[in-house]
């Protein structure tokens, strides 16, 4: 899928969140996606609380699988671990999702995050594993 059938998708599927998210690239080894953080993403402490970035995490491999297999809205988390590596600035977030299996039944995605404005510097390290439906014919 290109970056516009996948905001097309996602707006479908969830209503409003391509004001949030934003897909920066795809390709056939994941995506890219940015997050518009704003002042209700904030924890106590001024940084991205971690729903915040366990959300983001978990659309960004969301993403990395619809963009292979076709827009399969019933493909479901069945796993996500999230390492924390360091606090955020409040500022939008970039996330790659790189695809590390993908098979009939699961897809492996790691999902690396950081803050836009130090994309080097890694603020969370997440791995994901979703279920896809079987193909009806």
């Amino acid at each position: 899928m290109t970056i516009d059938e996948l905001h097309a998708f996602l707006e479908r599927a969830f209503a409003g969140s391509t004001q949030i998210y934003e897909v920066t690239a795809v390709s056939a080894e994941g995506v890219n996606l940015r997050y518009r953080v704003t002042a209700q993403n904030e924890r106590p402490g001024g940084t991205v609380s971690g729903p915040t970035m366990m959300s983001m995490a978990d659309t960004a491999a969301w993403l990395a699988v619809v963009a292979q297999i076709g827009p399969v809205a019933l493909a479901v988390t069945t796993s996500l671990h999230i390492d924390f590596l360091r606090k955020p600035a409040m500022e939008d977030l970039v996330a790659v999702g790189t695809l590390l299996k993908l098979g009939k039944q699961l897809a492996v995605v790691d999902v690396a995050l950081a803050s836009i404005s130090t994309p080097e510097t890694l603020v969370a390290k997440a791995q994901v594993t979703y279920s896809i439906p079987p193909r009806r014919d």
